[in-house]
């Protein structure tokens, strides 16, 4: 079988639906390059070009643009880590579970396998979030990691000195994965992974020393209130998952929910916001 990939290039406040929409339509995950480009899947020429009539019917307002391409057979479940190694973040060093001989840093080591769950330390949104981290967290500190995925700034939260890290996560299957990489990192007994609503958890788990939120503008924008209430009044939280664009939209925001930013990073078009309490 010769698959297709079909490039979608839509307006960033459109973005989030049609992601959304793609992986209702077609049962699989959608990736979201560097750009903004999210690119799906079709396993042939035909459905390539009806899921392209379809995404035009499904659009509001103007239709995304969008092509096709043919991709050679490969077997993706690997393919995908060719080309990824080892990635420091001032102390902090992220290296893959599959990296051939042992990783030369001097300091903490995350040693990561994020499967089928998002945080691998190569996206833009979670290589800010883990900046933030690195420069910010206490000896001590209780972290919450809203939206965990494969657990990898829980983990680092640890690693860089926290006492305890709790991700939070709507998806059981990426818990296993986290759970599992908290294994291969030996701190089981220091991290904990929950299935669950980010906000409503965040409330019982608080007063937090420090929360992290690498997720969507809309999603972290809902959760500012959770946030404020679950953080500690000297506690830091951090934002991530955002383009550079949305930056004017969300520190309004931020600072209508009785917070105030501190520090801001960029990476490759994406922006995050380390904020505390006012």
């Amino acid at each position: 079988m010769t698959w297709w990939a079909i490039d979608v290039r839509t307006r960033p406040e459109g973005r989030e639906r049609i992601g959304a929409w793609l992986v209702a339509r077609t049962g699989q995950a959608v990736e979201e390059r560097d750009d903004g480009t999210l690119v799906t899947f079709a396993p042939d020429e035909s459905a390539a070009d009806a899921l392209m009539a379809d995404i035009g019917l499904a659009a509001e307002g103007i239709a995304p643009e969008t092509s096709r391409r043919r991709i050679e057979p490969v077997d993706w479940s690997v393919r995908w880590r060719d080309g990824l190694g080892s990635r420091s973040f001032g102390r902090l060093t992220v290296a893959p579970s599959w990296a051939a001989g042992p990783v030369d840093a001097d300091g903490p080591i995350v040693v990561l396998d994020p499967e089928m769950a998002f945080g691998s330390g190569e996206h833009g949104s979670t290589r800010i979030a883990l900046s933030l981290l690195e420069r910010l967290v206490r000896p001590g500190d209780l972290v919450l990691d809203l939206g965990s995925g494969s657990g990898i700034l829980a983990l680092a939260a640890v690693k860089l000195g926290a006492g305890r890290a709790v991700g939070i996560e709507n998806d059981a299957e990426a818990n296993i994965v986290a759970l599992r990489n908290a294994a291969r990192n030996g701190v089981e007994g220091a991290v904990e992974f929950l299935d669950g609503d980010a906000g409503d958890l965040a409330l019982l788990l608080g007063p937090a020393d420090m929360i992290l939120s690498n997720i969507l503008r809309s999603a972290n924008t809902a959760l500012l209130p959770a946030i404020a209430t679950a953080l500690a009044p000297d506690g830091i939280a951090i934002f991530s998952g955002m383009e550079a664009a949305e930056a004017p939209l969300f520190l309004p925001a931020l600072e209508s929910a009785g917070f105030v930013a501190f520090q801001e990073a960029t990476d490759t078009g994406w922006w995050g916001v380390a904020a505390r309490r006012s």
